[in-house]
């Protein structure tokens, strides 16, 4: 069993750098990013599950908590006998702990997110694809998983849900521009159609920190600021740039620090926390809490509103 909580690159700041644990499945590299893994182990018998999705292997315990396996595999239609020196992947992202059976676990490497490139719909399988990005590790090409797509589709109750906007009621239009960077064309548009029904009807999509931070830059150097962009949402993975280091440049920019930022990520966990607060996030949600998110935009433009 390895632990992989010591991995430092958490406590660092804004580096634009990710650490990727790669593995195989099939005799096929793919990575993970290693924030979201706890720990690896020798795969465990496994106690399958009635009526369950057809990639939920079942539920074993390896200590205190019951986990739900994902045979990664079968989920990725490849053809394989489970082998007892299977390796378990032990994750945590939305605020759950779920074990994904691969066949081996390679090393870890940290690269730029500059070196991960988005796949095009041939790679990725289409919009609704599972790759998330193509990554150079030391000299392999490396397929990055998007676990929170995988769990959406096996689990959907698990993900954004319209039904937490709707329970809060009418609500009132709201035209100011809200920009958001979301790399996983599923939950950008979840999180886009969510908004609107939340009556946010000025969006800006944006699928990673980069290509944001490029037209803010652009934006005309007089005039009011706030009538191009009044708030920014963004995840924390994204090939190119990912959201800390985007998080650094807003915040540490004059032109740019006022504008209210919110981190809506999977990922936030107490040490992702501390190192949001140290790049100046104003709020830090996690994923899949779109009413919360919602009140905390308002919050937030209100109280912008009433310093003026």
């Amino acid at each position: 069993m390895a632990d992989t909580q010591n991995s430092r690159i958490l406590l660092e700041s804004g580096t634009n750098e990710i650490e990727i644990m790669k593995f195989t499945i099939g005799g096929n590299l793919y990575g993970i990013n290693v924030a979201k893994v706890r720990e690896i182990m020798i795969s465990e018998p496994v106690k399958p599950m009635p009526h369950a999705h057809a990639a939920v292997e079942g539920i074993f315990k390896p200590r205190d908590a019951v986990l739900t396996v994902v045979d990664l595999p079968r989920y990725l239609g490849v053809e394989s006998e489970k082998h007892p020196k299977d390796i378990f992947i032990i994750t945590n992202f939305n605020k759950m702990f779920i074990a994904f059976r691969v066949h081996t676990v390679d090393r870890i490497s940290r690269i730029s997110w500059t070196d991960i490139q988005k796949p095009d719909k041939t790679v990725s399988g289409g919009a609704e694809g599972v790759a998330t990005g193509i990554a150079q590790c030391d000299g392999d090409l490396v397929t990055i998983l998007d676990f929170e797509r995988i769990v959406a589709e096996i689990a959907p109750e698990t993900t954004i849900q319209m039904s937490e906007v709707e329970r809060l009621g009418p609500r009132e239009r709201n035209d100011k521009p809200i920009w958001v960077a979301e790399d996983s064309v599923l939950l950008s548009k979840m999180i886009g159609d969510s908004l609107r029904k939340a009556n946010y009807v000025n969006l800006k999509m944006f699928s990673n920190g980069r290509e944001l931070w490029e037209a803010l830059e652009a934006l005309p150097q007089n005039g009011d600021l706030s009538r191009d962009v009044a708030l920014i949402i963004t995840d924390i993975e994204m090939p190119q740039m990912d959201g800390h280091r985007l998080t650094k440049l807003v915040k540490d920019n004059s032109r740019f620090k006022e504008i209210p930022l919110i981190i809506f990520s999977s990922l936030i966990s107490e040490e992702m926390r501390i190192k949001g607060r140290q790049l100046g996030a104003d709020e830090q949600l996690t994923k899949p809490e779109i009413g919360h998110l919602v009140d905390v935009m308002d919050h937030l433009l209100e109280r912008v509103a009433a310093s003026r």
